[in-house]
């Protein structure tokens, strides 16, 4: 994406879209990170001239490079089985309190802590840990660092601190020297080394553009540390006139959560199983990771060819409430046939299965309002930050019955959009850091369209069916 900023507001263009398909080899999953960082500089050459480069993706997940700088292998993917476990034994050992105390993360059986602990073998080959975006990063400019909104997702991040949970690593047997010097969101991270700028054409081209600008010829294009984590990133974009909002970051995963000032780190927030990530400005995102639209593209994936606004509008018309599930039962986390899994969940909580793939896109999409209704509450009730809207951003913004449904749900209005939330955000901190903006969000509603769900009359049928839920809830886990 190429982002044009203007006293008007900021223009968003994709210049070019390639695929990330992780890769299945032998028992382990991998992203194929050479294939994207290939469809990285395609994407430079085909941008032409740029003032700067930021880039944001996923969390959690890591490169490992040897003591030379290369790179020892392809990084897993975190819903490979490697990690099936290790939590479980982490937690035992260390205690979940103290875990909580220091990174305040929630308990996921992915974040980085576990996944190195299941590599050991290859740490003792490694000199440097670098996140997916920063490797990206690295890759383009030669300059190693971490940026802080995707380390508060590793959970070797102490978030009193702002600095590595060194202890913990020496506790762990987790090398400390894989860590590299840590930056905020809008330092730079470098500039784009010479063969990177031959590579994709730019060796003159920003020159040129330095030229006219009268400020003598480029030595590179510079690379900005945006808030590197995709929802920060998001979440920098979110278009809110006030404090008292919350936010569905919605897309593969739906990030449900408030923005605080301060982490929440007492028990009940662990027990909540609610996460303080980095964002902003010292912010913290607080929030649960809630298993977001991923079942239903897994579903679509298991249907084959399939339209889905006319999907979207048959789920629209069947019955409501005829099935629910909880979108973060294990059982939905790995590939597969997800439409099986969603009917045996039910048989086993007592439901009617789904009948076709209207009834079950139906059935996912209110088990995901649902679960929204349910972090929110949590998020409210943990943290004592007032909500008086939703905003829904990323690609879920587009899905008009999951907006109006969780504005049913939560009884509070919804405003949906942006849907490249990231690139903005993304974008904005490149030129607030370059001093071409000062209020990011201010500029994102002069910029962005946002449609207004209002809340429906039907709150009993919806507190019916989250009590429904939570008994499901209870059954599926036996207690």
């Amino acid at each position: 994406m190429t982002a044009r900023v203007h006293a008007g507001g900021v223009e968003l263009r994709e210049v070019h879209r390639f695929p990330n398909r992780p890769v299945r080899a032998g028992d382990t999953l991998y992203w194929d990170i050479l294939a994207l960082y290939q469809g990285v500089l395609d994407g430079l050459r085909k941008a032409g001239p740029v003032d700067s480069i930021g880039i944001d993706a996923w969390a959690v997940d890591y490169g490992l490079l040897d003591p030379a700088g290369r790179l020892l292998g392809n990084p897993v993917h975190y819903r490979d089985e490697r990690t099936a476990g290790v939590m479980e034994r982490v937690t035992a050992e260390v205690g979940a309190a103290s875990l909580y105390e220091v990174s305040g993360l929630q308990f996921l059986p992915f974040n980085t802590i576990y996944q190195l602990l299941a590599d050991r073998a290859a740490l003792d080959r490694a000199g440097t840990l670098l996140m997916i975006p920063d490797l990206l990063t690295y890759w383009l400019t030669g300059s190693a660092g971490a940026e802080t909104t995707n380390a508060s997702t590793t959970g070797l991040y102490d978030v009193r601190a702002g600095d590595w949970a060194w202890p913990l690593m020496r506790r762990l047997g987790i090398p400390e020297g894989l860590f590299p010097p840590l930056r905020p969101p809008g330092a730079p991270a470098g500039l784009l080394r010479p063969g990177v700028m031959a590579e994709i054409g730019a060796a003159s081209t920003a020159g040129a553009r330095q030229d006219a600008a009268g400020g003598g010829p480029a030595a590179g294009v510079p690379v900005i540390a945006v808030a590197s984590h995709d929802t920060a990133s998001a979440v920098a974009a979110v278009p809110a006139a006030g404090p008292h909002f919350a936010y569905v970051s919605s897309g593969t995963w739906s990030l449900v959560g408030v923005e605080l000032p301060a982490p929440v780190l007492t028990e009940q927030s662990r027990e909540a199983n609610f996460t303080n990530e980095g964002g902003l400005d010292g912010t913290t995102r607080y929030l649960r990771n809630v298993t977001g639209l991923w079942i239903l593209q897994e579903c679509l994936r298991a249907w084959g060819e399939t339209d889905l606004p006319s999907l979207l509008a048959a789920a629209a018309r069947a019955r409501p409430f005829a099935s629910l599930i909880d979108p973060d039962d294990p059982v939905f986390l790995p590939p597969g046939d997800m439409p099986a899994r969603i009917a045996a969940y039910c048989e086993r909580t007592g439901q009617p299965s789904p009948a076709g793939p209207a009834e079950t896109a139906r059935c996912v999409l209110e088990s995901l309002a649902l679960a929204y209704r349910r972090a929110l509450a949590d998020a409210v009730r943990l943290s004592g930050h007032d909500v008086e809207t939703v905003h829904v951003v990323g690609g879920g913004a587009r899905n008009a019955l999951l907006c109006q449904m969780t504005a049913d749900a939560t009884g509070l209005p919804v405003r949906a959009g942006p849907v490249e939330a990231a690139a903005l955000g993304n974008a904005l901190v490149q030129a607030r850091a370059r001093g071409l903006v000062s209020d990011i969000r201010e500029l994102v509603r002069r910029s962005e369209p946002i449609i207004l769900y209002e809340p429906g009359d039907d709150a009993a049928s919806w507190q019916a069916a989250a009590g429904r839920l939570a008994g499901h809830r209870r059954a599926a886990h036996g207690r």
